[in-house]
């Protein structure tokens, strides 16, 4: 018997739900904002048959924001469900390795210097690729647990850091520090980075399902059946580094999505099944980051929210009341 996918045993109308919910999303984060700009003007705007202001706030400010949001958050939602997959716990997400605590290092520095958006970005990456070398390299030969523990521990050491760096950085650096520590889309330059990452994962998952599938069974189960554990842990482990490295390196740290997304998606389509799991939980991450997104632009208007903030504040019950209807389920 085949493995189901989202178009088999009725999964249809729930995708087409979450399809629906995503261009929802994407058209009232397009439309909706605080310049001025009423909906008739945005609609005229988007057929270009209005003034070059409206539209160049449209397709030059909004447009690019909301691309990196749905990249930004798909990427968060697939690290989080490899992450899931690989230590077989509900409750990792994906800045559990010290990747997202190494670009903060990284960043931070930057900003402290006074550096532009990209040497920010740059210094971010770079700080995130030696956490995954270094979590890597402490953790080798030690199992799932010692890679965990040691992502951990990295992850609080550069905590400290970044309080160090906060409290010795001059009093104008501090708010873009702060922003940038909440998660902030306005440092997404390049919003195609993080959209062809999300994409590429995706397809990735979505062929590798079989294997996935076996890994989050159980070490015992996928030896069994003849999976090499530790290629597959290291490999699963430079993946979900890398999609949070892009992730953190566009938009700051920004958390839950990684850790709420799939429990959802398993929730709505009933299955752990990759081929399922993966690019429904893509397509939600971005989702729900867009409506965050939206929600921080647009509630304390003029005033501007962290897009990080918004997702904790909303992350953190919707968190419980999944984890509620979960217990329902088996009970």
């Amino acid at each position: 018997m085949s493995t189901p996918s989202l178009f088999q045993d009725g999964r249809a109308p729930r995708l087409l739900l979450l399809c629906a919910a995503a261009a929802t999303v994407f058209l009232a984060s397009l439309l909706v904002g605080t310049s001025g700009i009423g909906l008739s003007e945005a609609l005229a705007a988007l057929g270009g048959d209005t003034d070059s202001a409206a539209r160049s706030v449209l397709l030059d400010v909004r447009l690019p924001r909301l691309l990196a949001a749905f990249g930004v958050g798909g990427l968060l939602a697939l690290a989080g469900v490899l992450l899931q997959a690989l230590f077989r716990n509900p409750l990792a997400d994906p800045y559990v390795l010290g990747v997202s605590g190494g670009a903060a290092v990284g960043a931070l520095l930057a900003i402290a210097a006074g550096a532009a958006a990209f040497a920010v970005q740059s210094s971010a990456a770079a700080g995130a690729l030696a956490a995954v070398v270094a979590v890597h390299a402490l953790a080798r030969g030690g199992g799932t647990p010692r890679l965990l523990l040691t992502g951990v521990v990295l992850a609080s050491g550069c905590g400290a850091l970044v309080t160090v760096l906060l409290a010795l950085a001059e009093s104008e650096r501090v708010r873009g520090m702060v922003f940038w520590l909440a998660g902030d889309l306005g440092w997404a330059l390049d919003a195609r980075v993080s959209l062809a990452a999300v994409v590429i994962a995706t397809v990735l998952a979505v062929a590798l399902a079989r294997p996935l599938n076996v890994l989050a069974s159980g070490e015992l189960r996928a030896r069994s059946v003849g999976l090499d554990v530790d290629a597959w842990r290291t490999l699963v482990f430079v993946a979900c580094a890398v999609l949070t490295a892009i992730a953190v390196t566009s938009a700051g740290a920004v958390g839950f999505v990684g850790l709420i997304t799939p429990h959802a998606v398993r929730l709505l389509f009933r299955t752990s099944d990759h081929r399922v799991v993966a690019p429904a939980s893509a397509l939600l991450g971005g989702t729900v980051l867009a409506a965050a997104d939206l929600v921080a632009r647009t509630v304390a208007s003029p005033h501007q929210l962290p897009v990080g903030a918004v997702m904790a504040l909303v992350g953190a019950p919707l968190f419980i009341a999944l984890l509620r209807s979960q217990t329902r389920a088996v009970h």
